[in-house]
This record gives C-alpha cells, sequence and structure tokens, in this order.
C-alpha cells in the first residue's frame, strides 16, 4: 500500500495509467482506524491487479479538499486520473469496499 502526500498524489493517482484505489482517512477518525487492516488485506489481495493508495487527510487537507473529500472515510477508485467511484461515510462497509474493488479488477 503507498502512502500517498501532496508531494506524489498527482503523479501516483491523477498521471497514473489503470485503476487506483485511494483510501482518504484522517488521523481522529475511528472509522478510518477500524477499517484499516481490512483495506490492507484487500491490498494483499488484489494488489496485483489493482494500485492501491492512502492519503492522511489531516496532513493534505487541501488536496482531500480539492478531490471533494469532506466527510471520512472515503475509499475511491480513480482511472486515468478521473474519479469514477467513491464510497463515503456509512457505505462504507467491507463488503461494499471488496465489492466496489472487485468491478474494477
Amino acid at each position: 500500500m503507498l502512502d500517498l502526500d501532496k508531494t506524489n498524489f498527482e503523479e501516483e493517482v491523477l498521471k497514473a495509467d489503470g485503476y487506483v484505489f485511494v483510501d482518504f482517512y484522517g488521523d481522529g477518525c475511528v472509522p478510518c482506524q477500524a477499517l484499516m487492516p481490512k483495506v490492507h488485506e484487500f491490498a494483499d489481495t488484489y494488489g496485483d491487479k489493482l494500485k492501491f493508495t492512502s492519503l492522511n487527510t489531516t496532513k493534505a487537507r487541501r488536496l482531500a479538499i480539492a478531490q471533494k473529500v469532506l466527510g471520512l472515510p472515503v475509499m475511491a477508485i480513480y482511472k486515468d486520473g478521473e474519479k469514477v467511484e467513491e464510497l463515503v461515510k456509512e457505505a462504507c462497509t467491507e463488503e461494499s469496499i471488496e465489492a466496489m474493488i472487485k468491478k474494477y479488477i
């Protein structure tokens, strides 16, 4: 799982070829922390078919807002620099995240 920040987000997500999964999380986000082990498990399982990344929005607020991430957690899929699907807040369950991943692999 690749850690993103404001210095590499554009290169690793917006300029990347193919599909990129981005886990937007924050330091004080309890649901984010609860989902993190499962998201890392998905990265281990599907990482050969999909690029997995994560962005700590606590350290990159402006970038998160620019990506229209206003609440947490947010799990998003980008293709060729465009956000094609996202799950927000209560929609972020282990089942829905895995279903979204499977659509793009």
